[in-house]
């Protein structure tokens, strides 16, 4: 398969696996949550990786930082429901959007007084 419709199928894949959750969220907020919740693309871009050929140690490596992005992102779940039954919308997406820049940036510095450097 040549890398043009490799990266094709890539793209058209990611938005279908996009599009369905979308779909079930309309039919079923539980449903759609649950398939949200999973590292639906977390396991896509493994599989983009394995792939096109990425070794091992890419890989794990990728999954442990990604591990570390998880405790700063997880606030906005809890965020985002209670900004938005006040705000509306945009005030909400906008308000989780910094509030995750900014714990990203503050478990960057505490991550580093263990080693570790996301950013």
């Amino acid at each position: 398969m040549s890398a043009t419709v490799f990266f094709l199928t890539k793209i058209f894949v990611s938005a279908l696996v996009i599009a369905i959750v979308t779909e079930v969220a309309k039919l079923s907020d539980k449903w759609g949550g649950l398939i949200a919740a999973l590292p639906t693309t977390t396991f896509l871009i493994l599989l983009w990786m394995y792939f096109e050929g990425a070794s091992d140690n890419k890989i794990a490596r990728h999954v442990s930082f990604t591990m570390y992005f998880v405790l700063p992102t997880l606030p906005l779940f809890f965020a985002l429901p209670f900004i938005i039954n006040k705000f509306g919308f945009w005030p909400a997406f906008f308000a989780s959007i910094l509030l995750t820049a900014l714990l990203v940036y503050l478990f960057n510095m505490l991550y580093e007084r263990f080693g570790v450097n996301i950013l």
